[in-house]
């Protein structure tokens, strides 16, 4: 496994300065800094209507920020809309799946890499589309799908489909991957499958996940960010978070163990 890239003295690969989003006269985001370093793996945690999509969003380019300036490479990204941003390097997952249900596994991740090279679906094979399929093939093996390529997409397990977008989001060749809750509706075996997927994901990619399950977050993270009404209120470590007073006052309803987060009565 390549070793992760060095915190010390490396520009951050994605910096937020004073983002905000408004939605009218409701601030769903409010006044984010934020710094990610190169290879770091970063969770944004929080209660529903913390504002966490909204801000993967802004950073995506999905939606404009109203206030503040988002840099990625050392580039003010601010105005370059989601397509600029992905052949930029970033490669995202949405919590709702967006994938073709009646194609199978492999034309899926084919299409994620068609649109990556801005190309065009064709009446006949060219190099291009072979090497576009192979590719896809290779994409598929780095999630363990290599078995269900020619599976429609409808037919595999709800886990499969999260490993399917984790393969769609790598087709740009990621320098940042956005997951947002990839988790979200896995059983017990298949939360701990992912967890081990993203432990492998190499360390030269940039992650940075919302995740609800704080088992997933706090195993796969190694900082991790805090967000309330907008705000982004604690950053810490894995260990700093499950010790934060603050962090099981507002959010977690109960303590957190070693097995995991404990409700109180």
């Amino acid at each position: 496994m390549d070793a992760p890239a060095s915190t010390e003295s490396v520009e951050p690969i994605l910096r937020l300065r004073g983002v905000g989003r408004r939605f009218g006269g409701l601030a769903a985001v409010r006044d984010v800094d934020l710094d990610v370093a190169p290879g770091a793996r970063r969770a944004i945690l929080g209660p529903n209507g913390a504002g966490k999509t909204t801000l993967f969003n802004v950073i995506a380019g999905d939606l404009p920020a109203t206030s503040g300036t988002i840099e990625f490479l050392g580039e003010d990204v601010g105005a370059i809309p989601a397509p600029g941003r992905t052949q930029r390097g970033m490669g995202r997952t949405y919590q709702k799946s967006r994938l073709f249900l009646g194609l199978s596994v492999e034309d899926n991740i084919y299409l994620a890499v068609l649109g990556t090279r801005t190309g065009h679906l064709r009446m006949r094979r060219t190099r291009a589309d072979a090497d576009m399929r192979e590719r896809a093939r290779d994409l598929a093996a780095t999630v363990g799908l290599e078995g269900k390529l020619g599976t429609l997409v409808g037919s595999i397990s709800h886990g499969e489909q999260r490993q399917l977008e984790v393969a769609m989001a790598r087709a740009v060749e990621p320098k940042l991957m956005l997951l947002d809750e990839p988790a979200s509706g896995l059983s017990r075996g298949e939360r701990v499958a992912l967890t081990d997927l993203l432990l492998e994901l190499d360390k030269t990619i940039t992650l940075i996940l919302i995740e609800h399950d704080m088992d997933v977050a706090l195993r796969v993270a190694d900082s991790v960010t805090m967000m309330h009404d907008g705000r982004k209120i604690v950053e810490g470590t894995p260990d700093e978070i499950r010790a934060n007073e603050l962090v099981h006052e507002l959010y977690l309803g109960g303590r957190v163990s070693d097995e995991g987060i404990e409700a109180t009565s």
